[in-house]
């Protein structure tokens, strides 16, 4: 069955750098779009950044543009989200999530059980 596995969460000092894993199984990653989501203490969960299948178009929200960075290793089926200028207000439960196709605008259909960002000095 299809699975994700979230790594690389911890605790950072503002400022840092951070680079989360997400490990898939049971599915080929090569095709479909796997999304970033985080989940902030008593906040909703919020997309962060998508990546296509291919890696040929990315997105991000705009609070983390030019600070995180989405990539894609298909041969060894593990998507990245590289952190870096970390905030307190980075602090959340990082999800990985993979789409219903190769495209970023499709619906989610699996979803890792998070790894925590702590941002604190």
């Amino acid at each position: 069955q299809s699975q994700l596995v979230e790594s690389g969460g911890g605790l950072v000092q503002p400022g840092g750098s951070l680079r989360l894993s997400c490990a898939a199984s049971g599915f080929t990653l090569a095709n479909y779009a796997i999304g970033w989501f985080r989940q902030a203490p008593g906040k909703e969960r919020e997309g962060v950044s998508c990546i296509s299948s291919t890696g040929g178009s990315t997105n991000y929200v705009d609070s983390v543009k030019g600070r995180f960075t989405i990539s894609r290793d298909n041969v060894k089926n593990t998507v990245y989200l590289q952190m870096n200028l970390l905030k307190p207000e980075d602090t959340a439960v990082y999800y990985c999530a993979k789409r219903r196709r190769g495209v970023c605008n499709s619906g989610v259909d699996y979803w890792g059980k998070g790894t925590l960002v702590t941002v604190s000095s």
